[in-house]
Order: structure tokens, then sequence, then C-alpha cells
């Protein structure tokens, strides 16, 4: 007995709903295996709780915040940022696995559109970082850190938290498709956590060297921080240069930029994986 494989459909409008029909599914097939393995989900979601109990109790006592408050109030908006950050780390693996296994080029066989598994791992992996952020405020709720302008301030955060996430989220991808294996996780954490902790996340760009500070202050991830801690009201903006000056603009500006270096980047190593 053969089977017909069914031809793509020609319209746009068609081609977009067959693409988010099987990128729907792909989605699901990664809700299916954190619901089989939760301890996965679990160790990811209690990671940052555990640096933010290690940053605002252990340290937070040596701690300055710029123009004086509580620090831990200073942390949360940069620990809600590294958050995202880390995210790149769970992108990666399951890109990755998937590559090394012959899983995706299965996927690229079957008769199914050729963004649906770039489109299922990404809305996967938004829907795990909003769970994350949801984890995080709820800790910053515990240890005392509140948001001081309004509700509207609150959301206009945590959408530049999540666009921060969309743009990293393609850096995640592309270092999958393009790495030999999941082994290389390592690889991505030296070139995160450097990132990450080079940056307003913890301490303030101006007790740093002076040269170090300026990398700091030009980080995307200190953009976010910088202009989610004006919307939440926390501690931690000093004015005096022009990225803290401009931080929302910043913080708009490099996830665009990013987004738009790595998504056609990843479209395009998907394309010619195997190739």
């Amino acid at each position: 007995m053969t089977y017909a494989i069914p031809a793509p459909p020609t319209g746009p409008l068609s081609r977009l709903r067959w693409a988010l029909t099987d990128g729907w599914i792909l989605t699901r097939r990664a809700l299916a295996h954190w619901a089989r393995s939760p301890e996965q989900l679990v160790m990811s979601l209690a990671f940052p709780v555990l640096l933010v109990l290690m940053f605002g109790y252990l340290f937070g006592g040596q701690m300055a915040v710029p123009g004086g408050g509580s620090y831990r109030e200073f942390l949360m908006p940069g620990m809600f940022a590294m958050t995202m950050t880390f995210g790149v780390e769970t992108t990666f693996s399951a890109i990755a696995a998937d590559a090394s296994r012959g899983i995706t080029d299965r996927f690229r066989s079957l008769p199914m559109s050729s963004a649906a598994v770039v489109l299922g791992r990404g809305a996967a992996d938004m829907l795990n970082s909003c769970l994350a952020l949801v984890v995080m405020i709820a800790t910053g709720l515990a240890v005392g850190w509140r948001w001081h302008e309004g509700a509207a301030g609150a959301l206009a955060a945590v959408g530049l938290l999540l666009l921060l996430r969309f743009a990293l989220l393609w850096i995640g991808i592309y270092l999958g498709l393009v790495a030999k294996g999941p082994e290389m996780l390592v690889a991505v954490q030296i070139l995160v956590w450097p990132i990450g902790f080079l940056s307003s996340a913890f301490v303030d760009p101006a007790t740093m060297p002076g040269w170090l500070g300026a990398l700091a202050e030009w980080n995307p991830l200190s953009a976010t921080v910088t202009a989610t801690r004006d919307l939440f009201g926390s501690p931690g903006h000093v004015a005096g240069s022009w990225p803290a000056d401009h931080a929302l603009l910043l913080a708009l500006a490099w996830p665009l930029l990013l987004t738009a270096v790595f998504l056609p980047l990843s479209a395009h190593r998907y394309r010619t994986l195997s190739r």
C-alpha cells in the first residue's frame, strides 16, 4: 500500500496556517517532554531562585545601591533579565539534541512546514520563560521587592523582558543548529555567563574600572535591566551616561537588532542543515 504525500499549500494565508498548525504540534511535543521529565523543569526554575537567595542574603549586605535603597529591590530586575538570558542554554540544548540525534533531519523529510521546527521550539521556550518570570516575580515579592510605578509600568517592564528573551531565543536556535552536539553546552555557558555578569544586573557599572564599566553599560542586558528598574520604580538608575539616560530606547533597539541578525541566520542554517 502506498500513500500520497500531500502537496504543500500555495497561498500565503494557507502556508501561514500550515506553519502555525505544525508549529503547535511541535510545541505540544516539547511540553510533553517537560511533563514526562518534570525534574528538569523544576531545576531550571529553582536555579535563579537560589541565585536570588545567595546574592540577596549572603552578599547583599556588602553591595552598594546607587542612590541608596534596598539591595534586594535593586537585584530583582537584574535577576529577571538574567533569567531570560539563562533561557539561551535551554533553547540551545533542545535544538542541539534534536539535531545530533537526527530528529531535525527527520522533521525536514516529513511533509510539514519548514518553519514548524523553529516556531514550535520558540513557542515552547517562550512559554517556559513566562513561567520562569512568574516564579521570579513571586520570589521577588517574597524577599521584599515591589513595583512602585503602577500596573502599567510593571506590564511594560515584563514586555521588555520577554522581548529580550525573544531576541535571545534566536541566538540559542542558531547556536544549537551550528553546534556538533548538546555537549557543547559548556561552551555556551562560557559565553552566556560572562555577558550576564558583565552588566548592571548585580552591581552598578560605575564601581567597575572605567573601560569595563563602559562595556557593562553598553551590554544589551544592562539596557533591559536599567529600563525595567525605571519602569518598576526600583532603585539603581543614576543618570550621567548616555546608555543609562536612554535605557528604554536601547532596551527596544538591542533586541530588535539581535533578532534582525540571528533570525535570518537561523533560518538559513536550518535550510542548509546537513548539506
